[in-house]
């Protein structure tokens, strides 16, 4: 196993993981807050789905496919305390953009040479191509633990 291998393997591995857990909950289930301070699991999907186009954007730019209208608006660190659904995107749009950015990384994943994974990023928590492809799965299982809180609240258990 190469270095894509590994971590295509640990993408691949986070998605079913995500994806698992957020199955079979709805668009309510989605904006319920496990703690007044926490935030809510839309608002969570919206962030990683921006995150990860920003990420891999920074050294491959022009390359991940657009984000829905207005996510970066809706999923900044200013908007954590919307719960007005009309002002979120559904499940299935932020799940569709999710599956479009993580394609795109994989995409690139498999064009990088081992060179360019060793290139750096300039980013601390990620200083190299290599690691910032990896961190875009640990980043999803990081929020997943917190969706779990939720599933119990719901009587939906871990499933894990």
């Amino acid at each position: 196993m190469d270095a894509r291998q590994a971590i295509r393997t640990q993408l691949e591995l986070s998605q079913f993981v995500c994806l698992g857990y957020l199955e079979d909950l709805s668009d309510g289930d989605l904006l319920l807050r496990p703690h007044p301070g926490a935030n809510h699991i839309n608002w969570q999907v919206g962030h990683l789905v921006g995150s990860e186009h920003n990420h891999i954007s920074r050294f491959a730019p022009g390359q991940m496919p657009p984000l829905p209208d207005r996510l970066p608006e809706l999923y900044s660190r200013e908007a954590v305390q919307v719960d007005d659904p009309a002002l979120l995107l559904p499940k299935a749009v932020l799940l569709d953009a999710f599956r479009q950015q993580r394609a795109a990384t994989l995409r690139l994943l498999e064009a990088a040479s081992d060179a360019d994974l060793d290139l750096p990023t300039g980013v601390p928590y990620a200083p190299t191509r290599g690691a910032m492809f990896a961190m875009q799965g640990s980043h999803w299982l990081m929020h997943s633990g917190q969706w779990v809180i939720v599933r119990r609240m719901l009587g939906k258990g871990a499933m894990f």
